[in-house]
């Protein structure tokens, strides 16, 4: 492997053409699903009648906005959902999530997580960390879990178990969080939603679809999910949404979530777009090859980290349910390094240097690193890691393999730099 621009030690370069090997037949299969997802993509914008009148502006209440609509019309046919919520003004996955779970939920109801504790932004909505005004709890809405197996898979006796035939909502979240746990396949939440419903036929299945979207080709919601959500600056954003969010599910529960995030009454009739639907139309086109790109990155990294001598989750070889390659690391300043080296390999901000921070919504101090066109955008190449046990970075994104490859292999060459990596 040849890298002209950058001074990647010789040792380094050898160990990656020894990864690109190994991860040939992969690579097959993620040209295969961006295939397959790229198709349906062009699909369900011929299906829209998509044309130039559709990405012009609106303002004020924003009245017959054919963009906005037709927007909707495209997500609810690429993720088989009966309705599509997509908006710029949500302002992260988590702001789409809770208007999800403040449209549809109601005091006295129960939400249950089956798959442990929810992902660290989430739990100030629902109220089980900081004392925060507005959190599901102060609404009087119960929440519950069930925790994972040891092996930090989906524990289906203990779902079973726990779902009550009055149950309001079974709240799935696919991805890891700042969690060792593998994310979630989709024959895995296709089975927890078929214990929900056989339990509980009437409760809502909702899933927590962030960093999922078009990593394989069966959608969520055709396998007993009734509701999902997540962000634009994530997998269906492609790199181009310059913010927003969506909510697609079942037309009745979407329509819930409409009356949550403008009023009851207007729900989806309103909202001026503001000049941002070509960026959100041009977004969701490329949002299935930005993926796969994504998937590489992970694969390649996955490879080369595990020749390096860390543990990898998940590894190379392995199924994946999202976009994020975890890597154990082992040290704070293992962390800060590798953080280091991503943010050189970005074309934005290539020359800033990562430092740990208190964030909001986070517990522990946070280093990230995040060389991007959009500010927080994850389907670019990133990396974040909060500074505690067991050390391990949580690495997604890359727009396109090519770049996104430099920049793994500047994180390996900040860490040799500092004495962190041996051969």
């Amino acid at each position: 492997m040849n890298t002209p621009f950058h001074n990647i030690d010789r040792r380094i370069l050898s160990a990656a053409d020894k990864a690109m090997e190994l991860v040939k037949d992969k690579f097959c299969e993620i040209d295969d699903i961006q295939d397959y997802n790229t198709q349906k993509m062009l699909y369900a914008f011929q299906n829209a009648g998509i044309s130039e009148s559709h990405f012009s502006t609106s303002t004020g209440y924003g009245f017959d906005d054919r963009g906005r609509d037709a927007l909707d019309k495209i997500y609810a046919t690429v993720f088989d959902a009966e309705d599509a919520l997509v908006r710029y003004n949500f302002v992260c996955g988590t702001h789409a999530l809770t208007v999800a779970l403040f449209g549809m939920l109601r005091p006295s109801d129960t939400m249950l997580s089956v798959v442990g504790t929810p992902y660290d932004t989430l739990q100030s909505v629902i109220g089980l960390s900081g004392d925060y005004s507005g959190s599901l709890k102060d609404f009087g809405i119960i929440y519950d879990e069930v925790k994972l197996t040891p092996q930090g898979k989906p524990d289906y006796k203990a779902i079973e178990q726990a779902i009550t035939p009055d149950l309001k909502m079974v709240y799935i979240q696919r991805s890891r969080g700042y969690d060792l746990r593998p994310s979630l396949l989709i024959d895995e939440i296709a089975k927890i939603a078929e214990i929900a419903k056989k339990k509980a036929p009437n409760a809502i299945v909702m899933l927590d679809n962030c960093y999922g979207e078009f990593v394989e080709k069966i959608q969520p919601l055709a396998v007993g999910v009734d509701i999902m959500a997540g962000s634009l600056i994530k997998n269906p954003g492609g790199g181009i949404a310059p913010t927003g969010g969506y909510i697609a599910g079942k037309k009745d529960l979407v329509e819930q979530c409409a009356y949550r995030l403008t009023t009851p009454g207007i729900g989806k009739e309103q909202g001026a777009t503001l000049g941002v639907n070509r960026e959100l139309f041009l977004g969701a086109f490329n949002a299935p090859h930005a993926t796969g790109e994504a998937l590489k990155t992970a694969v390649f990294a996955a490879a080369l980290f595990e020749l390096l001598g860390f543990d990898t989750t998940p590894g190379y070889s392995e199924k994946r349910g999202d976009i994020i390659q975890l890597l154990k690391l082992g040290s704070n300043e293992a962390l800060v390094a590798f953080c280091g080296g991503i943010q050189k390999g970005g074309a934005v901000d290539s020359f800033v240097v990562p430092e740990a921070s208190d964030m909001p919504g986070y517990a522990d101090k946070v280093v990230m690193a995040a060389g991007a066109f959009t500010l927080g955008s994850t389907i670019e190449l990133s990396a974040d890691a909060p500074l505690r046990e067991p050390y391990a970075v949580w690495m997604q994104g890359g727009l396109n393999f090519h770049s996104a490859r430099v920049g793994v292999l500047l994180a390996a060459q900040s860490m040799l730099d500092k004495g962190l990596l041996s051969f």
